[in-house]
């Protein structure tokens, strides 16, 4: 397989280098990603969303969600000894995982909730107010004459 040269990106944007990092990322990551456990991503709104992970065989204390530099780090340590148990046939795996999702920016984690074999991790985009679009007025010649023959007649 081909590997992404990202440098057209760079050479012909501005502030679009972590997207070109990120696609080179991707594009160069192990084919072989881990598939455990299952997971779906989901969108709920127009600003929100959900990842849903199968974690059948684990309790609540076993897993942890944390956020740290716009990455979601979702892991799972099995604490149940299975040693005394004699399993004819174990289709269940309850091994030890890690799954990261990388945040985009002003991408927040509003809740977790663990129930039916199921992770649900609730996701918010929240744009500040600096970033949600604004319209800009206009000004033209005649505008400039007009308010500047009215702040004469208002100091008159």
């Amino acid at each position: 397989m081909r590997r992404f040269d990202p440098t057209p990106l760079y050479r012909a944007s501005i502030g679009f280098d972590r997207m070109a990092d990120m696609l080179d990322r991707v594009l160069s990551a192990d084919l072989q990603a881990p598939s455990y456990p299952p997971y779906n991503i989901e969108k709920t709104a127009e600003n929100a969303y959900r990842i849903s992970i199968a974690v059948a065989g684990f309790a609540a204390d076993d897993l942890s969600v944390e956020v740290k530099e716009n990455a979601l780090v979702v892991a799972g340590r099995s604490r149940e000894d299975d040693s005394a148990r004699d399993y004819l046939h174990r289709g269940i795996a309850t091994r030890a995982f890690e799954r990261r999702f990388h945040l985009a920016d002003h991408v927040r984690v509003t809740g977790a909730r663990h129930a039916d074999g199921m992770l649900h991790i609730e996701l918010a985009r929240e744009l500040p107010e600096a970033l949600k679009p604004r319209q800009i007025e206009i000004d033209s010649d005649t505008k400039s004459a007009r308010k500047l023959v009215e702040a004469q007649a208002d100091a008159a």
